[in-house]
């Protein structure tokens, strides 16, 4: 019996043994996991690509914890760190910080925290990052692109050892002198040539631009700023290309209505020293094609409020209006008119343009009521203070059996007067059958709804911004039909200087995103 209770008595010990060894480990891990003993890891790490070459990096720093200061190291197409491309010291309240790298790369990234009270660097966390494209050119001056060569700059001494231009293949190695001031010169282009120059250090692409080089009057009419305007386009044969030399076409020959019953193209002789006219455009039978080309157009000169362009016979076919790098402002009326039951218009393509205080009084500023437009295209453009009385778009109901089709893509687009909720909209679309596609843009600053027609189809939307826009991107005034985007993100686009036209954006996620006219993303 004593037996069988010493044995019990020994058994009892041995597990009151094993269970306080057991919990004495145990404690000892949870201590140590914890972070009694080294600093905790950084979590939440976050990393994101901005200007295509630096990676920002964040992550959450907790109340309770002590680091004194984190260590991060890069390692390039090298995810076992075996070479430390870059380290970089960072104190708690430096986040989120950005590091510049280089371009094209994929980079291990790791973080430790270094305590501040002795204890033990933290482990590592680990994440990584992709690298775009550099893009080391900077940004052109005026004269840098001519009808037959072009000139590239780059920051002086950078690393830098070819240029090829295509189309065409063409290869144009960087001479150390060329090198050392950051300056290139490349002949022999084609003019009216879309090219890209993509700059090298050895295999390795530091940059990328894309640019069109000017006009080579050839078979085009010169007009100088002292000629008889009127009379140079009424002597032109349909299809000429009359190039304007810069200056302010303000003599009687010069301003007012011009009256086209052929195709006819106006640009300026060069893109930054646009000529300034004062004219309006009708259109009749005939007038196939328009295109304005880097030219200044101001609506002061007309009797009383005017149009830029206005379609003027019905039952017509018309052809195709391009405006391209144009500046056009002050107009009374609208930008594009045809109040024309069965008219018919190819297409009419706004591009690279800015358009600033078309009042839209006693019409809108794009107002097609009844004309078939077989595509409408808005893009890389901006849009200030037009449609203050009334509508962006409106297309009426007329000839049946075809698709008007709407496209606004990476434009900047504010209208701060156009305020009234029960009488203005982005789209007053009422043409039986029609399409739109609205991505890529940047809206400020209005209180109109985007439709109120029940015929108007759904858009399509994708990568749009609304700011103070409650309408677009809700419905907050519940009105009937409006058909809000409410995919598209509501950030404050910080613009330069909206005021007086300067709509840079200063918000770092839209620059990334790209959203807006891209002349306002630096």
């Amino acid at each position: 019996m004593k037996t069988k209770y010493i044995l019990k008595g020994l058994l009892a010990t041995l597990v009151m043994l094993l269970v306080f060894s057991g919990c004495e480990s145990y404690n000892e891990a949870v201590v140590d996991d914890i972070g009694a003993s080294r600093e905790f890891s950084p979590i939440g790490l976050t990393t994101r690509i901005r200007n295509q070459t630096t990676v920002e990096l964040n992550w959450t720093v907790k109340d309770e914890e002590v680091a004194n200061y984190y260590v991060v190291e890069f390692s390039a197409d090298d995810p076992d760190f075996k070479t430390i491309y870059k380290t970089v010291k960072v104190a708690p309240k430096e986040l989120p910080i950005q590091v510049q790298l280089e371009g094209e790369t994929i980079y291990s990234i790791r973080v430790k925290a270094v305590s501040a009270a002795g204890l033990e660097d933290s482990k590592w966390s680990v994440t990584t990052a992709t690298t775009l494209t550099e893009q080391l050119y900077l940004a052109s001056v005026d004269g840098d692109i001519d009808a037959k060569q072009v000139t590239l700059r780059w920051p002086a001494n950078s690393n830098v050892t070819q240029i090829v231009l295509s189309p065409g293949n063409i290869t144009h190695t960087i001479t150390p002198e060329e090198k050392a001031n950051g300056i290139a010169v490349i002949t022999g282009l084609t003019s009216e040539t879309a090219y890209t120059a993509t700059l090298f250090n050895g295999t390795k692409k530091r940059g990328d631009k894309a640019f069109t080089t000017g006009i080579d009057i050839g078979t085009g009419i010169l007009v100088r700023s002292t000629d008889d305007l009127m009379q140079k386009i009424a002597d032109a044969a349909s299809g000429s290309v009359l190039v304007l030399e810069p200056g302010d076409y303000l003599a009687d020959n010069q301003i007012g209505a011009i009256t086209l019953n052929k195709s006819i193209t106006l640009r300026g002789l060069r893109s930054f020293d646009r000529p300034k006219l004062h004219v309006n455009f009708a259109l009749s039978n005939g007038a196939a094609n328009l295109s304005l080309i880097d030219l200044d157009l101001k609506g002061d000169k007309g009797s009383g409020g005017v149009s830029v362009i206005k379609f003027n016979d019905n039952n017509v076919t018309y052809g195709s209006v391009l405006i391209s790098g144009c500046n056009i402002h002050d107009y009374g009326v609208s930008l594009i008119s045809a109040n024309l039951s069965a008219a018919r218009i190819t297409s009419i393509i706004i591009d690279n343009t800015v358009v600033t205080n078309v009042l839209t009084v006693g019409g809108e500023f794009i107002d097609l009521r009844g004309s078939y437009l077989g595509q409408l295209t808005l893009k890389n453009s901006t849009f200030n203070n037009c449609a203050t009385a009334r509508y962006f778009i409106r297309m009426d109901a007329g000839l049946a059996g075809v698709t008007n089709n709407i496209l606004i893509d990476s434009c900047t687009i504010s209208n701060p007067n156009m305020v009234a909720t029960n009488a203005n909209s982005i789209l007053y679309i009422r043409f039986a059958s029609n399409a739109i596609i609205i991505k890529n843009t940047l809206f400020a600053n209005t209180l109109a709804p985007y439709t109120r027609e029940n015929v108007t189809a759904n858009p399509t939307f994708s990568g749009n911004n609304y700011f103070n826009t409650p309408n677009l991107n809700g419905n907050v005034n519940a009105i009937g039909n409006n058909r809000p985007d409410t995919t598209g993100t509501a950030l404050n686009p910080q613009f330069g200087n909206a005021a007086g036209g300067d709509f840079t954006i200063g918000n770092q996620t839209l620059k990334d995103n790209l959203v807006g006219d891209p002349r306002w993303i630096k």
